[in-house]
């Protein structure tokens, strides 16, 4: 074998799976996991967990691999991860640990994402859950929001003894892995439900269909039901729009909206009367990963599919693989175009989207060169569907109903490090904190919070 190279991994052809809703990246068996790990050189100054938002001991695992102890490493991934299923599948690695990969130095970094969804669906056939040890401590602690910030703050909290309970506002506990992210791309029952399972073992009760704000709130938790400490994960879930003349055309969604209707209203279904199945040709305005995930969900579901975004490709925030498979599937990249207005038939359905042509001048604050409209270049694509994923901010309904909580110009809440509000007892991460990123990201939120209220309620 050739150890500069990484060992491929099976994927469906595109021209087959741009018709389907299955899992596009097929991963590792057994002995394609063991030749992919024995390319680990085990560094002994690991910057691999360096790069990893909540410090998985990622050469410990890889050994156990490289040896076929697969229930040792899920264990140790276990020690670190609520959600390893779910993180070898949708993180985005080459910026994190394969990005600091000594071995990517000279060749390519070992495939440590591939080696953790091979651990955790190897775990799951096998009926190996996670170690359960700490003592009870007969506290009780509240978390909002059941997406990775929640899970894994619930997760590590009932591991140190704590008894807790998660609140989800919507009919189905997992957040943005269950409404936000496609099934081609995050298998909501083979893995999504596996890992929410896993953590309802470590003792975590999850209570469904209960919006903090409404149908109680924050100050009743702590004042009447006798939660000492609760964790704020509600994450992003309020859209942004553009503010351009037509956004209030039929036909018009946000990214959230879209994958909603399609993950949880089961909008691929044939007999699905949801007004998503209208699009044969769809524009997608943006390039991150959600605009991604709308994209390749629309063409799907047999339309014709524009990405419009206003920079070049190598400004794309997506993923590179997500990019890649999406250009695979088909999807057509209209890029260094800007839309100025969504067109109207009589009936108030979309029917086009205006837009202009950009150059890319001098870099904006955030480093990337900002796009100048060309003088003259208007032109319209023909679309029956506009999706917008331009960002989401967090819902102010959980900080307008809490006494004492404070919010930022952004509407997210304000936290020190270890998750901790400006309200005594609460603590908050991931998205409702930093405003949308990663799934890794708000884990970590979870992970530093868990500690953060441990320490809270220790010192008591």
């Amino acid at each position: 074998m050739d150890v500069l190279k990484k060992v491929p991994v099976r994927e469906q052809d595109p021209q087959v799976r741009a018709k389907n809703f299955d899992e596009v990246c097929l991963g590792y068996n057994k002995e394609e996991a063991m030749e992919e790990a024995s390319r680990c050189i085990n560094c002994k100054n690991a910057q691999c967990v360096k790069g990893c938002p909540v410090s998985i001991n990622i050469p410990g695992f890889i050994e156990q691999v490289k040896e076929g102890n697969m229930e040792a490493a899920y264990q140790v991934i276990s020690e670190s991860s609520a959600l390893p299923a779910v993180c070898g599948r949708v993180c985005p690695q080459e910026s994190q640990c394969e990005g600091k990969c000594i071995r990517g130095i000279k060749g390519e970094p070992v495939s440590i994402g591939k080696l953790e969804r091979f651990v955790a669906d190897w775990a799951s056939e096998n009926g190996i859950k996670p170690a359960v040890s700490a003592e009870k401590k007969n506290k009780k602690v509240a978390v909002i929001g059941s997406g990775p910030a929640g899970l894994t703050c619930a997760g590590d909290l009932a591991k140190m003894g704590y008894d807790v309970t998660i609140f989800e506002a919507l009919h189905e506990a997992g957040g943005v892995l269950v409404y936000g992210i496609p099934e081609f791309r995050l298998p909501k029952t083979d893995v999504v439900a596996k890992e929410i399972e896993n953590v309802k073992s470590l003792g975590v009760k999850i209570e469904t269909n209960v919006v903090i704000g409404k149908s109680t709130t924050i100050d009743e938790l702590m004042e009447e039901e006798g939660f000492e400490a609760v964790f704020i994960g509600s994450g992003a879930g309020l859209p942004k729009f553009m503010g351009i003349p037509g956004e209030q055309a039929n036909g018009v969604f946000s990214a959230n909206e879209y994958l909603t209707r399609s993950n949880l209203m089961k909008a691929f279904k044939e007999d699905s009367t949801t007004p998503i199945m209208r699009g044969q040709k769809v524009a997608v305005v943006g390039g991150g990963n959600v605009a991604m995930d709308a994209a390749r969900t629309a063409l799907r579901l047999g339309a014709e599919v524009h990405i419009v975004y206003r920079r070049s490709e190598e400004e794309l925030p997506a993923r590179v693989e997500e990019v890649h498979h999406a250009k695979e599937e088909g999807i057509i990249f209209d890029l260094l175009t800007n839309p100025v207005e969504i067109l109207a038939d009589e009936d108030g359905w979309v029917s086009g989207i205006k837009c202009v042509k950009m150059e890319l001048g001098e870099p904006d604050a955030s480093g990337r060169r900002r796009p100048v409209v060309i003088e003259g270049s208007e032109f319209v694509i023909d679309v029956d569907t506009v999706i917008m994923s331009l960002g989401t901010s967090p819902n102010p309904l959980i900080s307008s109903t809490t006494k004492g909580l404070d919010i930022n110009k952004y509407k997210c809440i304000v936290a020190e490090e270890n998750g901790q509000t400006t309200k005594e007892g609460v603590f908050a991460g991931g998205d409702a904190v930093t405003g949308a990123a990663t799934v890794i990201l708000a884990m970590g939120a979870g992970k530093e919070a868990a500690k953060g209220i441990d320490e809270y309620l220790s010192n008591k």
